[in-house]
């Protein structure tokens, strides 16, 4: 039993808090100018103001009770959905395209995680202080002073995480409508809801679990092996320059230049651990290639600044690919890459040519099927059809529908004859289509509903239907 017991514990490993260090150099700075524009275009969009004739004068809302998303100038209805399916497969095979050319550089610049992870860590130093100081004050007692320093750091991961949820829950409605009744207890329970709950996940994801994530939840993480190859860039410590015939050494009395280091034997890697230290996910690169890496380059950083202080040149740790370190030359153009590129490139003029080309109407038809037919008391024969006009337009629109192709053929709109659709709305109303029963050549007899602007500024439109004869 307490063998057992044993093997249960150790099948799990406890989670060993990482304090990453500060670093300096052009990664660390590509990452902060990404961070403020992914958190300015995040946070400011709800509050950016755009006229329209008709719907919000926000720039980017998500109307779910009104099915329509508003995207500046754009707005995409409930059966423009394929869109979303189109820029889904579009977001998947450029994910494709880079992971195989750069490897895990989505993950280490441009996702959630790691953007509201770096802030995390930028706060936790801004309040606790740097590395050194942060250990200390994990491993010390529970004092005023740390007691202080990790109530003053929650309260602001708090906050982050608050405005975080508010600011989504601002894209799908009116943003300063939404404040003034948010914190006034009048705002709808979803909102209160949705807002509570993105607060609790970014505290536990980006102030708890961080790394945690990226290793164990992600699961590109897993399957990223399958998109990398021989050429992918990675970031990749270079053995043969780093360790030579003897390994790694720190700096000592006759191993301070790259000349004495080289006649010894010993690489330029000087085992300062500076690389291991800076990494957001606690590994250590000099043991190669690990799905941990998530690409974000602070150990390059890191190594720079120590070889630039060391007089040696740069590039111990560096983008590279594996081809590269066996002493080949990486090539880009693949026949994989060059079809991701392709297929996105088709993907997308599709999309561009969907979106620019939408007809300002649309125009449904679908037939009553319960009972398809009705043989009334005058001997006539009736359908019945439900036609559905959306118009997409900023203007009203006046209509008239009427029936092509069936002889004989009478209808009942219920009394209408022109018919008036909002502007991006749709309106709907049922048809009553009578026949003669000499008229009907068989069981089934095709036409079409065509349904006639008043403004002749757009054309008729036509919906196919089919009318059914009695059993």
């Amino acid at each position: 039993m307490a063998t057992e017991t044993s093997a249960q514990e150790g099948a799990y490993q406890a989670r060993i808090p990482i304090h990453p260090r500060s670093v300096k150099g052009r990664f660390r700075n590509l990452k902060w100018g990404i961070l403020i524009l992914a958190y300015g275009v995040y946070f400011l969009l709800p509050w950016l103001r755009w006229d329209r004739t008709t719907g919000p004068s926000q720039a980017i809302q998500f109307d779910i009770p009104g099915r329509q998303f508003y995207l500046f100038d754009l707005t995409v209805f409930a059966q423009d959905i394929f869109w979303l399916a189109g820029l889904l497969i579009i977001a998947a095979w450029l994910l494709f395209f880079v992971t195989g050319i750069a490897g895990r550089v989505f993950c280490g610049y441009f996702c959630f995680q790691t953007l509201w992870t770096d802030v995390y860590i930028l706060i936790e130093r801004l309040v606790q202080g740097e590395r050194p100081k942060r250990l200390r004050l994990s491993k010390g007692p529970w004092n005023a002073e740390k007691v202080t320093k990790y109530g003053i750091t929650h309260l602001l991961w708090l906050a982050v995480a608050f405005l975080t949820g508010l600011t989504f829950t601002m894209y799908w409605t009116d943003a300063p409508t939404l404040v003034q009744q948010f914190f006034t207890g009048q705002a709808p329970y979803p909102a209160y809801f949705t807002t509570g709950f993105l607060t609790l996940t970014t505290y536990i994801m980006a102030g708890h679990a961080r790394e945690q994530v990226c290793t164990y939840m992600c699961p590109y993480a897993r399957f990223q092996s399958a998109m990398f190859n021989m050429d992918t860039l990675i970031v990749s410590y270079d053995p043969n320059r780093g360790e030579r015939e003897k390994g790694r050494h720190k700096v000592a009395k006759g191993l301070k230049t790259p000349e004495e280091r080289r006649e010894q034997g010993y690489g330029d890697c000087i085992d300062c651990g500076y690389c291991v230290q800076v990494c957001p996910v606690g590994i250590d690169i000099r043991n190669g290639l690990q799905y941990q890496c998530i690409s974000c380059a602070l150990c390059i950083d890191a190594c720079d600044n120590i070889m630039d202080q060391m007089g040696y040149p740069r590039g111990l740790v560096r983008y590279t690919s594996e081809r590269e370190l066996e002493g080949g030359k990486t090539h880009f153009l693949k026949p994989k890459n060059i079809g991701y590129a392709v297929a996105i490139l088709v993907a997308a003029g599709v999309l561009i040519y969907s979106i620019v080309t939408r007809a300002p109407l649309e125009f449904f038809a679908a037939q009553v099927r319960q009972p398809l037919s009705v043989t009334l008391s005058d001997g006539r024969v009736q359908n019945r059809y439900n036609l559905k006009v959306s118009n997409k337009t900023t203007e009203p629109i006046d209509y008239r529908i009427r029936v092509k192709g069936l002889e004989g053929a009478s209808m009942d709109l219920g009394g209408y004859e022109t018919i008036t659709v909002e502007p991006e709305r749709s309106s709907r109303v049922q048809a009553k289509v009578r026949v003669e029963p000499d008229h009907l050549t068989g069981e089934q007899t095709s036409f079409r509903f065509v349904m006639d602007p008043v403004d002749d500024a757009y054309a008729p439109l036509e919906a196919r239907a089919t009318f059914h004869a009695p059993d």
